[in-house]
């Protein structure tokens, strides 16, 4: 059991929310429309980033400084488990367990977010996806929480034919947006992320997504306690 402050109805105070590995900050854009106060952490200078930024090691940061936040959600590198970097042979960290030690350890209830091939590694994950929101792309992102429950929307059908990746986008079709893929522009609007550039978009959650967890973990813990 983790218990929560009433954060939502406290008078005058928006709920801090600490956004790590953030890159250039889809998932605390979502956050920030949702009603926190956000502050990114990456290793890697962001200066796109639209909330308050920290350069720091995430881990580092959340060990230190994690406990002073309301809520706490965590993007570690995908890379680990993508089938892309499996295949060429790319070493990169398997971050999952290290940043959900580092979180519990904080008290705080939180989000881990990760890509399809992680989810062996995550505990319990909510699919979100962008059909869900009415966004011109699927994408699919999967959240374990901890400290509180999420439930996601109801996941319909895929009925939109997906352009084949790194090429334009025909009318009709939905876009991938990963690797050397055409049309920031486009991938900007579908996606909501107009501060971004081509890199950004590679990796980042449809803002979208986090305004839904957002909004949700604040009805939750409207209440006081979560399971």
């Amino acid at each position: 059991m983790t218990q929560l402050t009433d954060i939502g109805r406290a008078p005058g105070r928006r709920p801090r929310l600490l956004d790590l590995f953030c890159k250039q900050g889809g998932a605390g854009k979502g956050y920030g429309d949702a009603g926190f106060d956000v502050t990114g952490v990456d290793k890697d200078p962001q200066p796109r980033y639209p909330h308050r930024f920290v350069q720091a090691d995430a881990l580092a940061f959340v060990r230190e400084h994690g406990a002073g936040f309301d809520f706490i959600h965590a993007s570690p590198p995908c890379q680990f488990y993508s089938d892309t970097q499996r295949l060429t042979g790319n070493a990169h960290p398997d971050l999952i367990a290290l940043t959900r030690t580092a979180l519990e350890a904080t008290g705080r209830p939180y989000v881990i977010e990760n890509v399809r091939g992680a989810v062996p590694h995550l505990l319990a994950p909510v699919l979100l996806c962008g059909g869900m929101f009415s966004l011109e792309t699927y994408r699919h992102r999967y959240f374990e929480t901890g400290g509180w429950t999420l439930t996601g929307p109801r996941h319909a059908l895929h009925t939109a034919p997906v352009a084949k990746m790194g090429r334009p986008i025909p009318a009709g079709h939905f876009g991938q947006f990963v690797g050397n893929f055409s049309g920031v522009d486009h991938a900007r609007r579908v996606m909501g992320v107009d501060w971004m550039n081509r890199d950004g978009i590679r990796e980042c959650i449809p803002p979208a997504y986090t305004e839904f967890i957002g909004r949700a973990f604040l009805a939750t813990v409207s209440v006081g306690v979560a399971a």
